[in-house]
């Protein structure tokens, strides 16, 4: 994985698939977890619909890995997340919340159980890998918590059940949501899970050797030719129509999991013995003073996505803050995630939202805004 260095220690590294995703159009990069992303393969809203009616192939090697091992690794994970693990079995996968001491959430991965010992936290936008490191200093727990070498494609959308099959044949249709499996690829070695940012049908092909990445993007984009397999990147449209969590835009360390109605991430009840446990008792004892909604925002269709927080107001009092914000083709209408204060979270609350120093009216709904169920990402 090559690097380029920017001064003052910092190393910006590119992805396996760097080279591919340019050759296949790429036209603009960010940086998430000290990498490059593609973020531009052309018109978002094309990009939309490659998705919901075909499938798109992103680099997501972003996502990074913590791998932890050792004789007390699953002890170790779970005292990493309020999410009970105690069923969670040899390759399964769940989406769980990193919690600090103060009940705050760090990241909210998708932890992979490769072995009895043996997992992965697939990450959003943050340092968790020095966070675990951290903690299993002071934890008395033999483990070993590294980076491998592994580097994610997503590959989503409604055909990615048959571009999935032409790579690996019927047997793939045996993987369930949220289960992973170990595969060998003409001499690539993966693990594929049934995951992804995107509320569709999707895969994630987790690489387990970075020198193979052109091959393993152009065996894809083969396989995929005549099923409309295009490149694209994680459609922020659809990951907000899904009412999906961006970190560092809808969460924070100063966010729990309370306010954002993830009660279920989160057993009090239980023997297990995790980071934050106490301060998330109080916090749910106490009631929460804010929470997350959807919020319709009766306007122009929007352009782009915000890229601050916009301010909500009521009678001209500032009461929250929209996080995420698009326009839906779809849907015809803005649609966003916002945190308010808590007697302004009622459905059918009628809010302002001021954008560019205008007041916009908007309306609290129900998110997620399309499929709520989540019977795309679920059915065979």
């Amino acid at each position: 994985m090559s690097e380029k260095d920017f001064g003052f220690g910092t190393q910006i590294r590119k992805s396996p698939f760097f080279d591919a995703t340019v050759r296949w159009g790429a036209k603009g990069f960010s940086v998430y977890n000290h990498m490059y992303i593609p973020r531009d393969f052309g018109n978002p809203e094309e990009n939309f619909w490659n998705l919901v009616n075909n499938s798109i192939l992103c680099d997501v090697a972003v996502e990074r890995q913590v791998e932890i091992t050792g004789p007390d690794a699953f002890q170790f994970i779970q005292l990493l997340t309020p999410r009970d693990l105690s069923k969670l079995a040899v390759g399964q996968c769940k989406y769980v919340l990193i919690t600090n001491n103060d009940g705050g959430i760090l990241n909210d991965p998708v932890l992979l159980r490769l072995g009895e010992n043996h997992f992965w936290l697939s990450l959003a936008d943050s340092d968790i890998l020095l966070w675990a490191q951290g903690v299993a200093v002071n934890s008395n727990l033999n483990v070993s918590i590294t980076e491998p070498d592994v580097s994610p494609l997503q590959l989503q959308g409604p055909n990615s059940g048959k571009i999935m099959e032409n790579l690996f044949g019927e047997t793939i249709n045996d993987l369930k949501y949220y289960w992973l499996r170990e595969l060998d690829l003409d001499g690539i070695p993966l693990i594929v899970s049934r995951t992804g940012w995107s509320s569709e049908l999707g895969y994630e092909l987790y690489l387990r050797d970075g020198s193979k990445g052109d091959k393993l993007w152009e065996m894809i984009m083969d396989a995929g030719k005549v099923l409309g397999l295009k490149p694209g990147h994680t459609s922020s449209i659809r990951r907000i129509e899904g009412g999906m969590l961006s970190y560092h835009a809808d969460a924070d360390i100063n966010t729990n999991p309370y306010e954002l109605g993830l009660d279920r991430l989160v057993n009090l009840d239980t023997e297990i013995n995790f980071i934050g446990k106490q301060a998330l008792k109080k916090i749910k004892e106490d009631g929460i003073k804010r929470k997350q909604i959807g919020l319709e925002i009766k306007n122009n269709p929007l352009k782009a996505p915000n890229t601050t927080f916009w301010n909500i107001l009521h009678d001209g009092k500032n009461v929250g803050k929209v996080t995420s914000a698009v326009y839906s083709p779809r849907l015809k209408k803005n649609i966003a995630l916002a945190m308010v204060d808590i007697e302004f979270a009622k459905i059918n609350s009628e809010l302002n939202v001021e954008i560019d120093g205008l007041l916009v009216n908007s309306i609290v709904v129900e998110k997620p805004f399309f499929d709520p169920k989540k019977q795309i990402t679920t059915s065979n």
